[in-house]
């Protein structure tokens, strides 16, 4: 049940990822072109995101435990430190260049584009190094 729940989460994903236009580089990119061919559907799916998640959350944590696990992967910390503004930083810029973020490449591997193979290479390439360069960080529970 916990992989059927998965892949009914991940099919969903995809097809509003799909819906959105967000698997075109070219309509994330021009949501960063604000001077030029300015994009602002960006901003409504991020916006949706925030809302269903603000109540998502609120509903979901009030149980004890997941349906599908033994606890919830909450972050522990509050602190906004350098290594979350620097990784913060590092994403964006990584997404303004690519117009890929993962999640969305993901889906993306479906067009059958290089592009979007080589950006998901160089994403799992950089999540290795962080595991062989950063130390390990103790797991969250809530």
């Amino acid at each position: 049940m916990k992989l059927l729940s998965a892949l009914i989460s991940g099919l969903v994903f995809g097809i509003g990822i799909s819906i959105s236009g967000m698997m075109d580089p070219a309509k994330v990119l021009n949501f960063f072109d604000i001077a030029g061919t300015w994009d602002p559907s960006l901003a409504f799916v991020m916006g949706g995101a925030l809302v269903v998640t603000f109540f998502g959350y609120r509903i979901v944590l009030k149980r004890s435990k997941p349906m599908f696990g033994d606890y919830f992967h909450v972050p522990e910390s509050k602190m906004i430190d350098r290594r979350l503004i620097g990784g913060s930083a590092l994403f964006g810029v990584g997404w303004g260049i690519a117009g890929f973020c993962p999640g969305a490449a993901i889906p993306a591997l479906g067009t059958g584009r290089w592009e979007v193979a080589l950006f998901l290479a160089a994403a799992i390439a950089g999540f290795a190094l962080r595991r062989i360069f950063a130390p390990a960080q103790k797991a969250a529970v809530s």
